[in-house]
C-alpha cells in the first residue's frame, strides 16, 4: 500500500469494504476484549457498517503501522470502538471495546484524565 495518507473518509471505506467482505483478522487481544465485554463479531461489523460510523482517531504513524479507531453503533445501539488497521489487504481487528467513563466521555469525545 501506499504511504499517502488518506482522508478519513476513504480509511473508513476501505474498512467497511474489507469488513463486508469478511477479509479479516481477529487479533487475540481483540478476541479477549470481545469475549470479556461480551461482544460478538456481528456486533463489530454491524457498528463498522453503521451509518453513524467514523473514524474518531487515524494514527498514520503508529510504529507498528497505520491503524485506526472506528466508532459505530450496533443495531441494538450499543456504541463500540473498534481499533483496526487502515492500510493492509486484510482488515486487522487489533481491540475492541464499548467505549465509556473514566477514559470516554461520548462515544466520540475523549476525557482530559
Amino acid at each position: 500500500m501506499s504511504d499517502e495518507i488518506k482522508s478519513d473518509a476513504a480509511i473508513l471505506s476501505t474498512v467497511q469494504a474489507q469488513a463486508a467482505a469478511g477479509t479479516l483478522r481477529v487479533t487475540l487481544h481483540a478476541a479477549a476484549e470481545m469475549t470479556e465485554e461480551s461482544i460478538a463479531l456481528d456486533d463489530v461489523l454491524e457498528a463498522i457498517a453503521a451509518p453513524d460510523a467514523a473514524v474518531v482517531e487515524n494514527y498514520p504513524g503508529h510504529r507498528r503501522g497505520a491503524c485506526c479507531l472506528v466508532g459505530g453503533t450496533t443495531r441494538g445501539a450499543r456504541p463500540l470502538h473498534v481499533v483496526c488497521t487502515s492500510t493492509q489487504p486484510v482488515l486487522i481487528i487489533i481491540t475492541v471495546y464499548e467505549p465509556k467513563p473514566p477514559k470516554w466521555i461520548t462515544p466520540t469525545q475523549r476525557s482530559s484524565r
